[in-house]
């Protein structure tokens, strides 16, 4: 029978799973006698989790998509929570997916259980009635925004500031000269970067009206390209039926994020984690944003004026968001036109990311690996 310490990590978001694996990497470093399983993906399961359930095909936004997805979300809760009744680990660490680990942490409680919570729900934009189960379930809380400590201790939540993870990834790999040519780019010609996001369901919402949107662009700057950069959990056949709709050439790249945000000029995209990646790149954008009905009900418990995560952080708007009606065709384009052609609009907003970045990357009060290993008996 093994000796080792068992940790829980459970996730259901890409951006969780690569998260996750970070910081599995780095509590192995600081102590290898720990068995790591739960419920993730790819990157968890190549940094040596063993994977209970597999969330690639878990990921809903909107209320029809959850509906959707309900048997599967069930059944992956009904192997967990078996998981933590018959085999119970030394420490549940939660990370975002907030509507699914806060009734698991309800149960691991029930079974003494250590929890920690690394990504916070937003519930500072919403739902703030979740605060209660927090604070009745929740050991500690590993907040990832410098203004997410404030919002816990205000409630007597024990919580500490570990900073973002993508701070700490968020780099290109290549030069912009290598970066064009790899990309087979016209170094003389501005570039746009689409970024329609990492579900069907937004590829489906958005990627027309982007696609539209680079159609007016390209008639009044001809010596315009776009590039759209394809999420890791999508295929080109998952973009075929939209792109065949258009005459517009468009450089698909796959794996290579961050050298796509680097050459462009300009980017269009969909609201998520990717705007915050951009703004650390510190490349000018445009948010854009549309979810499946209903959508006034939704707008109903959004506690705060933005979505994206830069215009949060900043607590003002320093990139402009178009959502739902408002993100046609005419509104993008004529946004990405703004940043194209007023140097002074396009320099004050880059300053305004750098000082996003500098939040994020200063000041942490705790290290999340190390904050792991001391929750361990």
């Amino acid at each position: 029978m093994s000796n080792k310490l068992k940790i829980l990590i459970v996730t259901g978001e890409a951006s969780g799973d690569l998260h996750a694996a970070k910081l599995v990497k780095d509590v192995c470093k600081l102590n290898p006698n720990i068995d790591f399983w739960g419920m993730g993906g790819i990157n968890m399961r190549e940094a040596g989790v063993n994977i209970i359930v597999d969330t690639t095909d878990l990921a809903v936004m909107g209320l029809f998509d959850v509906l959707t997805h309900l048997p599967k979300i069930y059944e992956a809760k009904k192997i967990i929570c078996n998981t933590i009744a018959n085999n119970p680990p030394n420490l549940l660490i939660l990370i975002d997916y907030s509507g699914f680990n806060l009734r698991l942490a309800k149960i691991a409680k029930q079974k003494g259980i250590k929890i920690l919570y690394y990504i916070s729900p937003q519930l500072w934009a919403s739902r703030q009635g979740r605060i209660k189960k927090i604070r009745k379930y929740i050991d500690k809380m590993a907040v990832i925004f410098p203004f997410e400590i404030d919002f816990y201790k205000q409630f007597n939540i024990p919580v500490c500031f570990v900073g973002h993870p993508l701070s700490d990834i968020v780099h290109a790999s290549m030069s912009i000269d290598k970066a064009k040519q790899a990309f087979t780019l016209n170094p003389r010609y501005k570039t746009i970067g689409l970024f329609p996001g990492s579900r069907k369901g937004e590829i489906k919402r958005l990627l027309p009206v982007m696609l539209k949107s680079a159609q007016l662009l390209k008639q009044q700057f001809p010596d315009t390209q776009f590039v759209l950069a394809l999420a890791s959990s999508l295929t080109k056949d998952d973009l075929n039926p939209y792109l065949k709709k258009f005459d517009l050439e468009i450089k698909i790249v796959a794996n290579h994020n961050y050298d796509v945000m680097q050459v462009c000029d300009a980017i269009i995209a969909a609201s998520g984690t990717v705007t915050l990646e951009i703004a650390l790149m510190e490349i000018p954008m445009l948010i854009i944003y549309k979810i499946s009905p209903p959508y006034f009900p939704i707008k109903l418990i959004i506690k705060i004026p933005y979505i994206g995560l830069c215009n949060i952080i900043a607590g003002k708007q320093i990139v402009k968001e178009l959502l739902q009606q408002h993100a046609n065709p005419k509104n993008i384009s004529n946004e990405i036109t703004h940043i194209l052609t007023d140097n002074n609009y396009r320099n004050t907003m880059i300053t305004e990311l750098k000082k996003i970045k500098e939040k994020l990357t200063t000041k942490k009060t705790e290290n999340l690996a190390q904050l792991v290993v001391n929750m361990l008996p």
